[in-house]
């Protein structure tokens, strides 16, 4: 086994750790769960976080935490270590199925909490088990969505989860009217490539627009911009070709599939891409992707910039989300075939795809819009790219 097969995935709780830590009828239990709905007793969720404590223990984490995604544009996490207090002032490491299931943070001071009472504002989070828990920074990251406690979202999960959700019920009714009745899931699956920008951390804190805004706000253009586009897929410097080593490694023991990595148009510009992975998990794994970037620059006296418009008068950067559909028979719904004329099934699915993105534009385009991004539109770049791939899933 070479050495980075032996990283991929070694932090994270994922299936084969589970296969390995849970009993077979827990094990079970929680797949059934995952992909039925089927209820998960107390009992079986006390079993699974047991498990996942002695792991986490193992891999020296002192925390745990429930990882989730409100209305800010990053992740929050609130940590509690696994520590008890036990007669004659000693202590016992636990952790309990409740605590893995069910979280309270307060949700008074995140942007939704403006629009209840702050007595009412509480918010819950809840265990999202088809995306692996892991470790970051000796914390067991726990995902979950994030709501209120009359059920409304107050996160991005939730209503991923339920589009995803939607979408497989349409499906699934659509393959079995053309006969198709040994499919049992479909799964929206995309590939987010990320663009960025790394810049001088000494220059950087010369500029206090970029420090406070993420952009430049005055200033004379630069020499060099993009005329000659000769810094795309041009060879990539030392530096930065260290920032990107690092990176894969941290992304690839969270299990996060970093595969495409490249110099982008603009100059100081580049380029990370994963390997497809259904929508859910590429999202976290998105959001995991930004916030190790962000660090590891720091370590290398660089600093990137996800602002997608940082720099007036060259290219701004884009997050291009290439989605598609698969079956569970490893099946890719958009893929047209030898002989796309004839295969129905494939017309059928990308019509009702353009369909959707014609009747339905108002709210693709508010689930996109920013400040930055809206700042961004032009140049070479669209507000939003959607390709049907025919990768598959992975």
């Amino acid at each position: 086994m070479n050495k980075i097969s032996e990283l991929f995935g070694s932090m994270v709780f994922n299936d084969a750790v589970m296969r390995e830590k849970l009993p077979k009828d827990t094990y079970k239990a929680l797949q059934s769960h995952i992909d039925k709905g089927t209820p998960l007793s107390m009992e079986t969720a006390n079993v699974i976080a047991s498990a996942m404590k002695d792991w986490a223990l193992e891999h020296g984490a002192t925390h745990f935490t429930h990882w989730f995604q409100p209305m800010t544009g990053i992740t929050a996490e609130k940590h509690d270590s696994f520590i008890s207090p036990t007669e004659g002032g000693g202590i016992v490491m636990n952790f309990s199925g409740k605590e893995l299931i069910k979280g309270e943070p307060d949700a008074s001071s995140f942007p939704s909490g403006g629009i209840r009472a702050t007595f009412e504002a509480r918010g819950y989070t809840n265990w999202d088990p088809s995306s692996y828990a892991f470790i970051k920074e000796n914390t067991l990251c726990i995902p979950t969505a994030f709501c209120s406690y009359g059920g409304e979202a107050l996160d991005k999960k939730t209503p991923l989860l339920r589009s995803m959700e939607a979408i497989e019920k349409q499906a699934l009714r659509i393959l079995q009217l053309l006969g198709n009745n040994s499919v049992r899931r479909v799964i929206t699956t995309v590939g987010p490539e990320q663009e960025y920008f790394l810049v001088s951390k000494e220059l950087y804190e010369k500029r206090k627009d970029l420090i406070y805004c993420g952009r430049t706000l005055l200033g004379a253009k630069p020499p060099k911009r993009q005329e000659l586009e000769d810094h795309y897929f041009g060879a990539i410097k030392p530096k930065v070709n260290e920032f990107m080593e690092e990176l894969d490694q941290e992304l690839w023991k969270l299990g996060v599939l970093a595969n495409t990595e490249h110099n982008e148009v603009a100059p100081a510009q580049h380029e990370l891409a994963p390997i497809f992975s259904s929508l859910n998990v590429a999202a976290d794994h998105n959001q995991l992707t930004m916030e190790l970037m962000k660090k590891i620059a720091g370590k290398h006296g660089l600093v990137c910039l996800l602002h997608e418009k940082p720099f007036a008068g060259i290219n701004g950067s884009g997050k291009h989300i290439n989605w598609s559909l698969a079956t569970d028979m490893g099946e890719n719904l958009l893929k047209p075939g030898k002989n796309p004329i004839e295969n129905i099934q494939f017309l059928l699915f990308l019509s009702a795809v353009i369909k959707a993105v014609d009747e339905y534009q108002d709210l693709l385009r508010v689930s996109v819009a920013s400040p930055s991004n809206d700042h961004r539109l032009g140049g070479m770049k669209l507000l939003l790219l959607l390709f049907p791939c025919s990768w598959g899933m992975i």
